[in-house]
């Protein structure tokens, strides 16, 4: 970043060397400035990712990705870096990334899905049909607004849960569940959208979180379909070949995969604490902090 901001002055005093006194520059010659060393920063990033497209086997052997028409995948490797280092996350592990195959994580309107494994054991999923998502979403907010302290302690800033984007929906054929929330952090007025969609298998659960905005719901609900059809456990792996006599039964259940909590006797906030690391800072977080770098005069978004 910093060698491109000093190439631009460069080449304005050279300019000025040879051509003589300039007028000072105004305002809005500010502004395209710092417009043109920040897309010069954001070209030379992005220009050292490599993706990949077809058939890709995920880290580990957990399962199998077809890269959606549309979408390009990002590898373990690399989209760590994209977590920690770009989007300011703290370090987690990540099976990778699948980004539109039109934008990268530091483009304008940026959106992806961050994929993950957590081998949390057999959800039972007989409760799908008996919640009520509006009670859950009370019972939510609360829990959001009793450990923003923590949260706060932990020097992150507060966020609101204001509700459902879209509501939770399970389809028992594919034990696929997904859902999402609207989320507001701090006092920006700003929303971000956080779409979580849950593959069950035999011993844990393949995680796949879109993190975007508010106005890229309908991008993001219409991906979906492709996504589900593209994505498996592997042989062996899969929900229905769970063996009762010898596989573990996750503590979670549906309800609990959606509020984002062990429901029964692990603390609260740790598993909390979880999900907030992995997708809900990612564009509040560094990539507003890359925009106020350059004087945009953003806060979080």
């Amino acid at each position: 970043m910093k060698k491109h901001l000093l190439l631009v002055s460069l080449l304005l005093a050279s300019e000025g060397a040879f051509a003589g006194p300039k007028p000072v520059p105004t305002a809005a010659d500010s502004v395209v400035m710092r417009m043109a060393a920040y897309k010069a920063y954001t070209d030379s990033v992005q220009a050292t990712l490599h993706y990949q497209q077809g058939h890709i086997v995920l880290p580990g052997g957990i399962g199998e990705l077809t890269v959606p028409n549309g979408f390009r995948y990002l590898d373990s490797a690399q989209s760590r870096r994209v977590l920690t280092q770009l989007w300011g996350n703290p370090k987690s592990e990540t099976l990778g990334m699948l980004f539109p195959a039109n934008r990268g994580p530091l483009d304008e309107k940026a959106w992806a899905y961050s994929i993950s494994y957590d081998a949390m054991g057999y959800v039972k999923d007989d409760d799908a049909d008996d919640i009520d998502y509006k009670e859950l979403l009370e019972e939510m907010q609360g829990d959001t607004e009793e450990n923003n302290k923590e949260r706060q302690a932990a020097g992150y800033e507060p966020f609101y849960l204001l509700g459902w984007a879209a509501n939770p929906y399970y389809d028992k054929n594919t034990h696929a569940l997904h859902w999402a929330k609207s989320i507001r952090f701090g006092s920006n007025p700003d929303t971000t959208l956080n779409y979580n969609v849950r593959l069950l298998g035999r011993k844990g659960v393949l995680v796949l979180n879109a993190i975007g905005e508010r106005e890229q719901l309908p991008e993001i609900k219409a991906s979906i379909p492709g996504l589900l059809a593209g994505v498996s456990f592997a042989r062996g792996q899969q929900y229905v070949d769970f063996n009762a006599d010898i596989d573990e039964v996750a503590a979670y259940s549906i309800g609990g995969l959606v509020a984002g909590k062990v429901l029964a006797k692990v603390g609260l906030f740790a598993i909390i604490l979880k999900f907030w690391k992995l997708g809900l800072l990612a564009l509040a977080g560094a990539w507003a902090g890359v925009k106020r770098f350059f004087g945009f005069g953003t806060k979080e978004s």
